[in-house]
């Protein structure tokens, strides 16, 4: 009798074991969604600054439940968009991936390029300059690539953002991007992708929201006196709106939209946040992303961030707002997600293209040193230099992104060679106020840097599309107007951004250790074992891995 009831007493233990196994299930050997978050012109500092009104599902989520580097950092120049999205996808450096600048002088051409135009494509669903657009100009794989041809093409990849760049390089050469279109207020994409729009999108474009978000003020989340982490709203730092002559609170934003770019408008308000998931939440209905037994990847960039810094700065209102409301727009995404996937079925991961300098006559109220650049100036002293040096003529093709282009035919038909005017107009260019370092593109070719700013220029060069001379400014020195800010450098304020991981096999926990941003790619091959994106330089974190 005793060894019948030892016997049931077994049984009844297993059943419940087997029933609690079935509740609390391992999780999948693949996430079912990979969502890749970047949001431009991000510092780190964001997440501490405005903690104590964040919620508790948005960045507070990601800080508690995410595994944070803290010390995560942009290793190469020019630190601007179009790099920043190629670099944190592809797992590398300009250097290798050609996305060298936003925009960049192309010698065989004679004009500037920008780094996602395409003559080849045309407008699909939007105004036909805004149609111009694919992923050909970057030279390497993503991430968003590798995971396609990993499946065979099975796994799905969307792109979305405002901004075109922001959506078609994190897409990769192989998956779907989606743009807002400034004059027409839709979404839309290219004959690179598609000869007509996909039917969840022109849905989507007819719910006319951005028209709606456009039709009421932009005012404060909280009564604005409680906005302690800004300076005052009313200063004379900041860049105002087209019809203003201040910028401050509240924004009529149906009167703003005549003079400001129409529809574009909303990218510089927290509204454009909010419009860019709401094509997420589309994209993830309309294309079934996570739910057909394969690993799908979207890819949200935020721009938003980034118009508003530029013209408001990292120490306003207006941003502070953003992060705010962001905040809260994260809490709301998240939450869906768990409700679509279920919580550790989905990883995420955020970062940021960029961080942003300080306002630079803000800097100069405060008694920093800070100043800003005069590149027109700069553009005639060194054009009327060489033409005393090497006789008169037009010496300097061009001059952006801190790259000075010498006229190559000019210096070959005057029998000059270029290496000596590089180093002339490298020792000339030292004379000016604000040029800290300057370095040739000779150097750049001959020899190989392993610390400070060449580094990081080294790493940003590319031996046939960069400039003959490349320029470092000082500290808080900018290419730019009294007003608003910029960013670019290779100073810390630029590049000391978040990477933070969440969800699928993703411990808790921080590091202070140096990391960078291309090393959010090669960690997630790890994690999908999947193939490195094809020009990868960055490292896995093993934090995260585990070891």
């Amino acid at each position: 009798m005793k060894k019948i009831s030892a016997l049931l007493l077994l049984l009844i233990l297993f059943q419940v074991s087997f029933a609690q196994q079935r509740k609390s299930p391992a999780p999948s050997t693949k996430p079912k969604l990979v969502v890749g978050i970047v949001v431009d012109q991000m510092r780190q500092e964001y997440f501490y600054k405005f903690q104590e009104r964040y919620t508790e599902g948005g960045f507070k989520r990601l800080m508690r439940e995410g595994f944070m580097m803290t010390n995560g950092h942009y290793n190469y120049i020019p630190t601007y968009t179009g790099p920043g999205h190629a670099s944190v996808y592809t797992g590398t450096t300009p250097a290798t991936h050609g996305i060298i600048a936003n925009d960049w002088y192309v010698r065989k051409l004679g004009r500037t390029i920008y780094c996602a135009e395409d003559s080849t494509v045309a407008a699909v669903g939007g105004s036909a300059e805004s149609g111009k657009i694919s992923p050909r100009n970057m030279l390497s794989t993503t991430i968003s690539d590798e995971l396609r041809l990993a499946t065979n093409k099975q796994s799905k990849v969307v792109g979305i953002a405002i901004k075109d760049r922001g959506a078609s390089l994190p897409a990769g050469h192989t998956g779907d991007a989606y743009w807002f279109d400034n004059q027409t207020g839709n979404f839309m994409t290219s004959t690179y992708y598609y000869s007509e729009l996909p039917d969840w999108v022109q849905k989507f474009n007819d719910r006319k929201l951005a028209a709606q978000y456009l039709s009421k003020p932009w005012t404060t989340l909280f009564p604005i006196e409680t906005y302690t982490k800004s300076i005052a709203d009313d200063n004379a730092f900041e860049g105002p709106f087209i019809g203003m002559e201040k910028t401050v609170f509240p924004y009529d934003l149906p009167k703003l939209m005549e003079n400001n770019g129409g529809f574009g408008l909303i990218g510089t308000t927290p509204f454009g946040n909010t419009l860019t998931l709401d094509m997420a939440y589309a994209a993830i209905k309309g294309e079934k992303l996570g739910q057909r037994g394969v690993t799908d990847l979207l890819a949200i960039s935020f721009s938003s961030p980034d118009y508003i810094g530029h013209r408001f700065g990292p120490t306003s209102v207006e941003l502070e707002d953003n992060y705010l409301r962001l905040d809260r727009d994260l809490e709301q995404f998240f939450n869906y997600l768990d409700k679509e996937y279920g919580k550790g079925e989905y990883l995420v991961f955020l970062t940021a293209d960029h961080a942003v300098a300080d306002i630079v006559e803000f800097m100069r109220s405060e008694n920093i040193p800070a100043g800003i650049f005069n590149t027109r100036f700069i553009l005639t002293q060194m054009n009327g230099y060489c033409s005393m040096q090497y006789g008169e003529g037009n010496w300097i093709l061009n001059f952006s992104n801190e790259q000075v282009f010498i006229n190559h035919k000019l210096a070959e038909e005057r029998k000059v060679p270029v290496e000596t005017i590089q180093r002339d107009l490298a020792d000339f260019l030292l004379r000016f106020d604000g040029i800290k370092e300057v370095y040739t593109a000779t150097d750049m070719k001959r020899q190989e840097y392993s610390r400070g700013k060449a580094e990081l220029l080294q790493m940003g060069f590319s031996h046939k599309a960069s400039g003959d001379l490349l320029l470092i400014l000082e500290p808080a020195w900018l290419t730019g107007f009294p007003r608003g800010t910029t960013h670019g450098t290779g100073y810390s304020y630029d590049t000391h951004v978040p990477i933070v991981l969440m969800g699928w096999k993703i411990p808790t926990g921080q590091s202070s250790r140096y990391a960078t941003i291309t090393d959010i790619a090669p960690t997630l091959s790890m994690l999908l074992q999947i193939r490195l994106p094809n020009g990868a330089t960055g490292q896995p974190i093993g934090e995260i891995l585990g070891h």
